[in-house]
């Protein structure tokens, strides 16, 4: 029974479990990151970012499905979504980084890690300056800091998982 779920697949099937490798190798590069930036906001006393949920609602708005809900309904649905929305991301560059490993593309660990969360920053602040809800060039070192090193724990641990299940 197996063989016949394989051989149906054709030969998609180690590019899907590339996909799927690299979406798990993304989840727990998420879970450091959030883990990072929580353990930041303790020590330091600052509080979340709000960008996420800005940038799902001027996407929901820009695309005419503005997020429904009263004011703290519609401030808590927009959280979840900016939350879930950088959970989607760190999936999406686990599995973009491990397809890039499977097509020949292998870096050392220490720069498969920057190079990926590098890809994971990118991939979450050109959208925020994009749709104008935050300006990087106007980031003081310490929020630059406080942006980088959970993205760079997020590469490290990302990339090194990825690296490690070929």
């Amino acid at each position: 029974m197996t063989e016949l779920r394989i051989s149906r697949w054709g030969n998609s099937a180690p590019m899907f479990k590339s996909i799927v490798r690299g979406g798990a190798a993304g989840a727990a590069g998420t879970t450091v990151l959030n883990a990072v930036t929580y353990a930041d906001m303790a020590v330091r006393g600052r509080p979340s970012s709000e960008a996420p949920a800005q940038v799902v609602e001027k996407i929901s708005q820009d695309v005419g499905h503005p997020v429904p809900g009263s004011d703290d309904t519609r401030a808590n649905r927009l959280s979840g979504l900016g939350a879930l929305s950088g959970i989607a991301v760190g999936c999406a560059t686990g599995s973009a980084v491990s397809l890039l490993r499977r097509v020949g593309i292998r870096l050392p660990w220490w720069l498969g890690g920057a190079v990926t969360g590098a890809l994971a920053m990118a991939a979450t602040d050109v959208p925020m300056a994009r749709l104008g809800v935050s300006d990087p060039t106007s980031w003081s070192f310490e929020d630059w800091v406080s942006d980088a090193v959970p993205h760079l724990m997020y590469g490290l641990v990302t990339y090194g998982i990825v690296a490690a299940s070929d």
